[in-house]
């Protein structure tokens, strides 16, 4: 029997079309596990008849892994343009967030410095900046992963390694509350801004 995604945590993201540009959407090597690899739409825009308008708000680059017959989602990482929209993504997660799953959010505007541990939807959420990277390879650098050594290994592979050194992440950042975030953050930057139309 192949596992679907009806089987999982995704099962409401997915009906609810907030799944897209997925790299991965399937299976990984491990059985019973489920990966995610794409963008997570936050907050749609308003639909004009039938056509297909990119989401107001997503968080992008998402990695992310659910266990056939799980009610929630064990890890996800993703980039968000903006702290505050934290509390959007922990919103439309609601009840897939889990008080043991590890969530990582690396965030345009919180200074580069920093890294914070914020609770919230009763989740903790690991908070980063984002340097001009991938989220791909922020995670294999803050889990220690060799990506000469994940090279040979297909997505799903890739998927299984980071999820499985994230699931058992240890270290702690300094707690900050939802609200001392939002006033510790940064502007938020334009990412349409200097790029030929």
């Amino acid at each position: 029997m192949t596992l679907s995604i009806q089987d999982t945590a995704f099962a409401r993201l997915e009906a609810e079309g907030r799944l897209f540009n997925s790299v991965l959407k399937a299976p990984t090597h491990k059985a019973g596990r489920f990966g995610f690899r794409g963008d997570l739409a936050l907050k749609f825009q308003a639909k004009l008849a039938d056509e297909a308008r990119p989401p107001e708000i997503a968080c992008e680059q998402v990695i992310a892994a659910a266990n056939a017959g799980e009610t929630q989602i064990g890890f996800l990482c993703g980039f968000l343009l903006s702290f505050e929209y934290l509390k959007l993504l922990a919103e439309v997660l609601g009840e897939t967030l889990s008080p043991q799953g590890k969530y990582f959010l690396f965030c345009d505007n919180i200074d580069l410095s920093k890294r914070y541990q914020v609770e919230y939807g009763g989740a903790t959420f690991y908070v980063l900046p984002i340097d001009e990277a991938t989220v791909y390879n922020e995670m294999l650098e803050l889990l220690y992963l060799e990506k000469t050594e994940l090279k040979r290994l297909d997505t799903a592979g890739k998927t299984d390694a980071v999820t499985e050194r994230a699931l058992a992440f240890k270290d702690s950042f300094p707690k900050i509350s939802y609200e001392e975030g939002l006033a510790l953050m940064g502007p938020v930057r334009n990412p349409y801004e200097n790029r030929p139309v």
